[in-house]
């Protein structure tokens, strides 16, 4: 049977009610849930990790290293899949973190639930065995990371979370790899883009990136700040294809000189424009301020990228090329 380890990091899908206090905590052990799916034995030799046991709100960038050196470090170990169970506030982030990390074949397929154990119609344990039956397929292999909820499998680099608690809160443009029919995997897309793994120091450089998301009548007097918070880089969620108000452009273009400057749309689906508008504080009128244009990454995305490049020493000079990538 192949061989697939289960990494918990907590999230929703661990939580249950605290003896203390209203609501629900992280505590469910890795072990614990899968004792509570008995199917999960028909599908593979089994391996449980408890890796955190945190809310997905408590995660960072340093918690996606270090998983992915642990993913790496057990398919090296003989492991022919892996499934990282986390909580759905962040699986967008971790997955493409690790999408941008591991460089490996091996399906690498992260799940959660947006209904905790104490709630009716719990989609914990369907997800854990959609999980496991994606990590154990050969289908799966050459994927990349991949996002299994509802019975879905979605790229990490185009998963989405679109609802606050919806079962069918995830969804991805322009649509799903592929998903569950009657326990077997169909895969029905592959991407034809080459995945570029970004490098990991053992020294990690600067990394602090904020994230600015431009509303209605912005007049930017927060931007200043930034630098003297003392962030390395900055991504800015703009209107539309990538349009700033006016009033944000002087205060942009010398961030842009002082440190790499993405620019990404608020919108969250499609790629920001290059060529289109020439208005003051557009797509363009950026560009040639010295934004670098984040693609079809949304803000959160991109954010993990520019992160891992500054981490990595990744010369400034590569970072277009990596977002057009």
């Amino acid at each position: 049977m192949p061989r697939i380890e289960f990494v918990s990091l907590g999230g929703t899908i661990t939580m249950t009610s605290a003896t203390d206090r209203a609501g629900v905590v992280p505590s469910l052990t890795a072990d614990e849930l899968l004792a509570a799916v008995p199917a999960l034995h028909d599908v593979g030799d089994l391996a449980a990790t408890q890796f955190r046991l945190v809310p997905g709100a408590h995660l960072d960038v340093d918690d996606v290293v270090n998983l992915a050196g642990h993913i790496d470090g057990a398919i090296a170990g003989g492991a022919d899949g892996v499934v990282v169970i986390q909580g759905t506030d962040t699986i967008e982030e971790v997955a493409f973190g690790l999408e941008r990390i591991l460089d490996r074949s091996e399906p690498v397929v992260v799940t959660g639930a947006m209904r905790h154990p104490g709630q009716p119609g719990a989609d914990g344990p369907a997800s854990l065995l959609a999980a496991a039956r994606v990590a154990a397929s050969r289908e799966a292999r050459g994927l990349g990371v991949v996002v299994v909820i509802n019975d879905e499998v979605h790229s990490a680099e185009h998963v989405l979370k679109a609802h606050t608690t919806n079962p069918a809160a995830f969804g991805s443009m322009p649509g799903p790899l592929g998903w569950i029919s009657e326990d077997d995997v169909v895969v029905a897309a592959r991407s034809v883009r080459r995945r570029r793994v970004v490098p990991i120091t053992d020294e990690p450089s600067p990394s602090a990136v904020a994230l600015y998301t431009v509303a209605l009548g912005d007049d930017g007097r927060l931007l200043p700040h930034i630098e003297e918070a003392g962030f390395q880089g900055l991504v800015i969620e703009a209107l539309g294809g990538g349009h700033v108000p006016a009033a944000l452009v002087p205060r942009l273009a010398p961030l842009a000189e002082a440190m790499p400057v993405v620019l990404t749309s608020r919108v969250g689906r499609g790629s920001v424009l290059r060529r289109t508008y020439a208005f003051p504080g557009s797509e363009m009128d950026l560009a040639g301020r010295g934004l670098i244009p984040g693609g079809h990454l949304d803000g959160p995305k991109a954010r993990i990228l520019l992160t891992l490049l500054l981490r990595g020493g990744v010369s400034v000079d590569e970072f277009p090329a990596w977002f057009t990538s």
